[in-house]
């Protein structure tokens, strides 16, 4: 899940280091619940022989080092841009994204291999002790309290790296409640149950994993925002003083940012120094309201046609239209 349009707004009250340090403080307590849950779930898991509780300890030990690929993350995007990169370091975070989404998916895979192994001996299933059962009501509660936390941190910050980290999360949460009821069952009497909820676990977190990748993956690839961002900066150039109109309007992501392209239409009498101001006092609205890295702008003789649209002159020739040349 990223950002919703709702949530992709302008964001003026939150510089650039205090998105860091939010991202920071949120992950380190993602850090610390991940630590104690992976630990008392493996050894829990093993001690009473539940393969579902295991998987999902193995699932929160995943989540630790998506934490920390979080934290590299974040501290390189917030880096200056350089000579290598000059529009700056904000696609560390689309990176760290995908580096999530494929730890997910080898995950779940890894989990799902585990799980039909084990339903291919069901005679050998064991029956688990009762502590796995509250092991693993403990861990939905906590990691239902940790999603939510860092997601409000996430939409205060509007961050969508946060943001997939926080459904990481989430994904253990619901993880959780598949294996209690698997432990549940295999307690009544079904014993199946236990590694059918491990399997289900497999399916969620794979699943969950190839839709960060995918979504990562097309940032990469200069995805255009949403159509809603780009009406609103398409508004606020045409609000700008000596602005006629606007066309071209073309947008890429760049982390949680974006780059844009923009032909502005201004009066065709006026010198080049006052087009460039208009250009100028247009850039300098855009980057102030909208999660804007950089705007280049394209200057049109407003009410004349332009070099970059208008036809190519036809010369009649032997009964028929040719063009020039």
């Amino acid at each position: 899940m990223l950002i919703t349009p709702e949530d992709d707004s302008e964001d003026t009250l939150h510089t650039p280091e205090e998105r860091a340090a939010a991202a920071a403080r949120s992950t380190w307590v993602s850090v610390a619940v991940n630590l104690v849950l992976t630990a008392v779930q493996i050894v829990v898991g093993i001690l009473s022989k539940s393969q579902g509780l295991v998987a999902d300890g193995i699932h929160s030990l995943s989540d630790l080092v998506a934490d920390f690929v979080v934290l590299l993350a974040n501290h390189h995007a917030q880096k200056d841009a350089d000579a290598d990169h000059p529009y700056g370091h904000q696609r560390f975070e689309t990176a760290a994204s995908l580096a999530l989404g494929l730890l997910l998916l080898g995950v779940g895979l890894g989990m799902l291999w585990a799980a039909l192994t084990k339903l291919e001996n069901p005679h050998e299933l064991p029956q688990v002790h009762v502590a796995a059962l509250w092991v693993a009501g403990a861990a939905l509660l906590g990691k239902e309290l940790l999603f939510r936390y860092m997601l409000a941190v996430a939409k205060r910050v509007k961050s969508s790296m946060l943001v997939a980290n926080a459904w990481h999360a989430r994904s253990d949460a619901a993880s959780s409640l598949v294996v209690g009821i698997g432990i549940a069952g295999n307690l009544a009497g079904y014993p199946l149950l236990d590694p059918i909820a491990a399997l289900i676990v497999g399916l969620m977190v794979a699943r969950m994993g190839w839709n960060f990748a995918w979504d990562a993956l097309h940032d990469l690839m200069d995805r255009a925002a949403d159509e809603q961002e780009v009406q609103a900066i398409r508004q606020t150039l045409l609000e700008t003083p000596g602005v006629r109109g606007v066309h071209d309007v073309r947008t890429r992501k760049m982390g949680d940012m974006m780059l844009v392209d923009a032909h502005l239409e201004v009066g065709a009498s006026l010198s080049v120094e006052a087009g460039h101001d208009i250009a100028v006092e247009a850039r300098r609205r855009v980057l102030q309201r909208h999660r804007v890295l950089n705007l280049m702008t394209h200057i049109d003789p407003w009410s004349r046609p332009d070099l970059d649209h208008a036809p190519l002159p036809r010369i009649a020739e032997g009964g028929r239209d040719q063009l020039p040349g």
